[in-house]
C-alpha cells in the first residue's frame, strides 16, 4: 500500500495581537503590542492512501483550511513533518507543484476580467504543456463539466456554478496526481452540485487522483468519500470509514414504513419519535435496541407493503459529535 499524503504531528500556531478598548488603550497598543498565540492546528498526523478519496471535515473555525494551506505549500507549519508524493510542500518544488493542484471555493484562482480560457492558456505555458494535450484536456473537461460554451466569456460575467467548473479545469489540466478541495459546491444550486460531484467520482475513479475533500455539504462527503477525517478545535477526533462513525456516534435508527392502508396512529407514538407520517408512509426514529419491538409490532397491527431500517443521516451523526 501506497501513501500520497504522510502528515505527523502537524501544528501551526499564530499569534494574534490583543488590541485594548479605547484610545488610549490603542496608544498602548501601539507602544507595547501584545501578543497571544491561538493554535490552529494541534498535532494532527493521518496518511491518505494513493488514489483514495477522502473527507476531512470538521466545524467552522476547526483548522481545516489551515491544514489545507499546509500541505499546498502556501503556509509553514510551526513544527510537524508533511510528506506528498515525495516532496515537502513548503519547499516548493517544481516536481511538487506538477503533480498538485488545489481548488479553494471561497477564493478566484481565474483572471477576473478575462474569459477563462486566457486563464489556462497561462496554466498551459506553467505546467509546459505540449498543445495538443492541453486543447484536448481543455474540450474533454469543459464538456463534461457542461461549461463547453462559456470559456470566451469573461469569468465576472459567469454564475457562481460556472465558475466553480472553470475553477476544477484550471486545477487539473495539468492531471495533478494530488488533489485538494475545499468547499467545491458552496453556494451552488442543486444541479450545478450533482454534475460537480459525479465529475469529481468519475475523475477519481478513472484517474486515480488522491483527492481531500473539505465540506460542509455532507452530501459532497457520502457521495465521493467512504473514509472521514473529523477535525474540531484543531485536534483530530476521528479517521476511519463513514458509516463506523454513523455506527459509533449514534444510536438510533429510522424505521421507514409503506402502508397498504391508512394505520391505527393511538400505538405508533409508544414506538419512536415520528419524523414523518401520512396515511401511506411513516418514517420513525428508533432506538437500536428497540428496534424488533417496533418492527414487530408494525408487522402485527398494520397493512405494512414494505419495511426498512435505515442509519441517520450522516449531518446529524456529525451534529452529534461536534455537540460531544
Amino acid at each position: 500500500m501506497s501513501f500520497a499524503i504522510v502528515i505527523k504531528q502537524l501544528r501551526k500556531v499564530y499569534e494574534v495581537e490583543q488590541k485594548q478598548p479605547g484610545l488610549s488603550g490603542a496608544l498602548r497598543s501601539l507602544m507595547h503590542p501584545v501578543y497571544q498565540e491561538r493554535v490552529a492546528v494541534d498535532d494532527i498526523s493521518f496518511s491518505i492512501e494513493s488514489g483514495s478519496c477522502v473527507g476531512f471535515i470538521g466545524p467552522n473555525g476547526a483548522g481545516k483550511t489551515t491544514t489545507l494551506k499546509m500541505l499546498s505549500g502556501i503556509l509553514w507549519p510551526t513544527s510537524g513533518e508533511v510528506n506528498i508524493l515525495g516532496h515537502t510542500p513548503w519547499k516548493r518544488e517544481r516536481a511538487f507543484q506538477e503533480q498538485f493542484g488545489i481548488v479553494l471555493g471561497s477564493k478566484n484562482q481565474l483572471w477576473w476580467d478575462l474569459p477563462a480560457r486566457d486563464t489556462f492558456a497561462l496554466n498551459k505555458e506553467i505546467y509546459r504543456l505540449p498543445d495538443a494535450a492541453f486543447t484536448q484536456r481543455v474540450a474533454t473537461l469543459s464538456k463534461l463539466l457542461q461549461v463547453d460554451t462559456k470559456l470566451d466569456t469573461p469569468v465576472r460575467k459567469l454564475s457562481l456554478g460556472e465558475r466553480m467548473k472553470c475553477e476544477l479545469i484550471n486545477a487539473l489540466l495539468h492531471r495533478p496526481k494530488v488533489l485538494l478541495l475545499d468547499e467545491p459546491t458552496i453556494g451552488l444550486d442543486v444541479v450545478a452540485q450533482q454534475t460537480v460531484r459525479e465529475f469529481l467520482r468519475t475523475w477519481n475513479r478513472e484517474e486515480q487522483t488522491t483527492i481531500l475533500l473539505t465540506s460542509h455539504a455532507m452530501a459532497d462527503v457520502e457521495h465521493l468519500c467512504s473514509r472521514v477525517i473529523v477535525i474540531q478545535d484543531g485536534q483530530l477526533r476521528y479517521n476511519g470509514e463513514l458509516r463506523t462513525l454513523a455506527n459509533q456516534m449514534s444510536d438510533d435508527r429510522i424505521v421507514h414504513v409503506q402502508f397498504k392502508s391508512p394505520p391505527e396512529v393511538s400505538f405508533i407514538q409508544g414506538l419512536g419519535t415520528i419524523l414523518e407520517q401520512t396515511d401511506q408512509e411513516l418514517r420513525l426514529r428508533v432506538k437500536r435496541n428497540d428496534i424488533p419491538r417496533a418492527t414487530k409490532e408494525l408487522l402485527d397491527r398494520c397493512e405494512v407493503e414494505d419495511l426498512s431500517i435505515e442509519q441517520l443521516p450522516i449531518e446529524d451523526v456529525i451534529r452529534t459529535m461536534f455537540q460531544q
